[in-house]
């Protein structure tokens, strides 16, 4: 499929040169000029090092567009002022791809947990249909880097509230919002910023466009009364599909979380006319993302969970409330505003071990709630968690830090692969 040749000889700024910029690099280097600015020039390969600018060089240039990366805070950047003067210039990756292929059938999914595992399950679900479909945004590759594009291609377009925060121009033929709590205040403000980001996928759709939300969501449904939306809405009633679930024999599906963004999944297949046994199939077979409620180990007597993607404490509740006997490993950096809204009947089943830069903000959530232990860090929080446990009774131990990494780690992967290492040398024992 032949792209729209809507960006020729114009002159782009790319800010910040991680995945997402180095693809709208890759994608219009050829007809375009194009310069990089990165406040961590060190992570920038030798070979892109002279497309690089200084702060100073700005004032020489006059760009036609800036292509903000989705991890870049307008207001909290070493280029803030010059971004706010110019901010009639910034656009995304998401948007050069939408204006380059405005007929490509998109899929995009944001919310605020769930995301990547209802994105990675509806690709299965249209692969299991044989369809081209492509997995992209922040899963899987950026949407710029994807080729040999055909009138028929999906893309399923996982979204956050960053990607579509500065977002101009992007649409999506099907806009699914899964669930929305607290998160990412310290770079939004407030809660109300934070789903008018997300909103922005709804809003900007025409008639002939699907939304799906959450039949109880009374924020969302009262924005879209309040900005007339133009697109059919979808008002997803996770009970309707009660009898699916009962074909599912995969535990992934256990807890009502991760049921209520499979039933988007059905929602919208109905909608596609895909097979409903084909859905189930793929729901079966389906293996959870790494460090997403992966179970790493499991026996007779004891489970071990690694949720390290969880960030804050609404993404582990409904593992709180489905399981029992749990040694829950959680610390690092606490979200803005966050939190444990968790019925009292489950204080009991609970023995808590925190570690990290914001051990006392947890310590407090927890105090007369929840037993716990502090540490230093997750390698003495596992210790502690080991010598506490009795070895013949049924046990889970949960890793799900309901905080950021970055107090101690690069990012919830190396969390988490460093829990996996830390536990294969208890299991080795």
């Amino acid at each position: 499929m032949q792209k729209k040749a809507i960006f020729y000889n114009k002159k782009f700024l790319i800010y910040g040169f991680g995945k997402s910029g180095y693809a709208t690099y890759r994608f219009l280097k050829k007809k375009n000029e194009c310069k990089i600015i990165d406040d961590y020039n060190k992570n920038i390969p030798p070979k892109y090092k002279y497309k690089l600018i200084n702060y100073k060089q700005l004032k020489k240039n006059n760009f036609d567009y800036i292509v903000l990366s989705p991890g870049i805070d307008i207001n909290n950047c070493k280029l803030s002022k010059y971004l706010k003067k110019n901010r009639s210039k910034i656009i995304t990756e998401l948007d050069i791809f939408y204006l380059s292929y405005p007929n490509i059938k998109k899929i995009t999914i944001t919310g605020t947990n769930g995301k990547s595992t209802t994105s990675k399950l509806l690709h299965d679900v249209l692969k299991e249909h044989r369809k081209d479909v492509r997995l992209a945004g922040n899963i899987g590759r950026p949407t710029l880097l994807e080729t040999n594009l055909k009138s028929s291609t999906f893309f399923i377009i996982e979204a956050s509230s960053y990607q579509l925060e500065y977002s101009k121009f992007f649409k999506s033929e099907y806009a699914i919002i899964l669930n929305l709590s607290p998160d990412h205040l310290e770079r939004h403000g407030n809660f109300k910023n934070y789903i008018k980001a997300k909103f922005k996928i709804i809003k900007s759709q025409s008639k002939n466009n699907y939304a799906f939300i959450e039949k109880k969501n009374y924020l969302l449904n009262s924005l879209i009364k309040k900005n007339k939306v133009k697109s059919k809405i979808f008002r997803v009633n996770y009970e309707k599909y009660k009898k699916y679930y009962k074909l599912i024999a995969n535990d992934y599906f256990k807890n009502i979380s991760n049921l209520k963004n499979l039933s988007f999944v059905f929602a919208i297949s109905k909608n596609l006319k895909l097979n409903f046994k084909k859905i189930i199939n793929v729901a079966n077979k389906f293996k959870q993302l790494d460090f997403r409620q992966q179970i790493v180990y499991q026996s007779k007597t004891l489970t071990i969970i690694n949720d390290s993607k969880s960030t804050s404490f609404s993404s582990t509740i409904p593992l709180l409330e489905y399981y029992k006997n749990i040694y829950w490993i959680l610390g690092g950096i606490a979200k803005k505003g966050d939190k444990l809204n968790l019925k009292k009947e489950n204080f009991i089943k609970i023995k808590a071990f925190i570690y990290g830069k914001d051990k006392f903000f947890f310590s407090k959530i927890l105090s007369n709630k929840i037993k716990y232990k502090v540490s230093k860090n997750l390698s003495n929080s596992l210790s502690h968690v080991f010598k506490n446990f009795k070895k013949e009774e049924e046990k889970i131990i949960l890793f799900s830090p309901s905080a950021a990494s970055f107090d101690q780690f690069k990012n919830f992967e190396h969390r988490g692969e460093h829990f996996n290492k830390i536990i294969q040398k208890y299991l080795k024992k």
